[in-house]
């Protein structure tokens, strides 16, 4: 699950991606970073404003450290703390609840704890949009959070809108060939593949495709994987030659990069 970048809370630092969606925060992070309002730590109550905004940093980088460790329940109370932190000094309508709150929400779509997730999610979309637009890149990848989470619950109806005017909040903001762009039309062309919607998969998997070829070149693990879902689409629409061709070619990138056959999500 993708989170926010440094510039929600000022000199705070990146906040968890998440397993899932960790390469769009990192790419969206340099366009982000030119919009969002930055926090002035020595506004806060003088010094011991900055401390706690230090304090809170320090909270959620420990937090992350122990969820990328999958070390969640040694995770979970430091968010909650730098969560109580930021809410005191901030306020609760503040983007840097609303990325804070989106790390807790990771971490609970990790432990598979969606209910729990969703909300988190909603009210962080809902801080984002109040406080800085419904347009923001921000809330867009909020809403991208949200929507995998309704995809984890098979709630793909609820999930689409939410992918949908994702993808048009960043096609509004990023160039037509960014990395960030590739990742919500794949994300939306699974969701048709799913439920068998063909003809409406097959444009938005090869333009992710196109995409991830031109900014990471051809031979990426990425691209591997962008491979092997439109050769599932062809499969299921009983185009097996194509279908082959395109495994073929993924599995000659992953052995490269990886020395097997294996897929990008089982890389370290």
């Amino acid at each position: 699950m993708a989170a926010f970048a440094s510039a929600v809370v000022g000199d705070m630092p990146a906040l968890s991606s998440g397993r899932q969606f960790g390469s769009l925060h990192i790419q969206l992070q340099a366009g982000i970073e030119e919009r969002y309002p930055r926090l002035d730590l020595a506004a806060l109550n003088g010094d011991g404003g900055a401390a706690g905004a230090t304090e809170a940093r320090q909270l959620n980088d420990l937090a992350l450290l122990y969820q990328n460790q999958g070390r969640y329940a040694d995770a979970e109370p430091l968010y909650q703390r730098s969560l109580a932190m930021l809410q005191k000094m901030l306020g609760p309508n503040h983007p840097a609840v609303a990325a804070t709150l989106g790390n807790l929400a990771a971490l609970y779509e990790e432990e598979g704890r969606y209910a729990e997730a969703e909300g988190l999610c909603q009210r962080s979309v809902e801080i984002l949009e109040r406080a800085l637009g419904p347009d923001h890149m921000a809330v867009a990848v909020g809403l991208r959070n949200l929507a995998l989470v309704y995809e984890h619950q098979s709630r793909d109806s609820d999930a689409e809108p939410l992918y949908r005017r994702a993808l048009g909040i960043l096609e509004q903001n990023l160039p037509p060939e960014h990395f960030g762009t590739a990742s919500i039309l794949n994300n939306l062309a699974r969701l048709y593949y799913r439920r068998a919607r063909y003809t409406e998969a097959e444009p938005l998997y090869l333009r992710s495709l196109a995409i991830l070829e031109k900014t990471l070149g051809s031979d990426h693990p990425a691209v591997a994987e962008s491979l092997r879902n439109l050769a599932d689409l062809y499969r299921a629409e009983g185009r097996a030659g194509e279908a082959e061709a395109l495994d073929q070619r993924s599995v000659v990138i992953r052995r490269a990069a990886h020395g097997s056959s294996k897929t990008c999500n089982d890389c370290p």
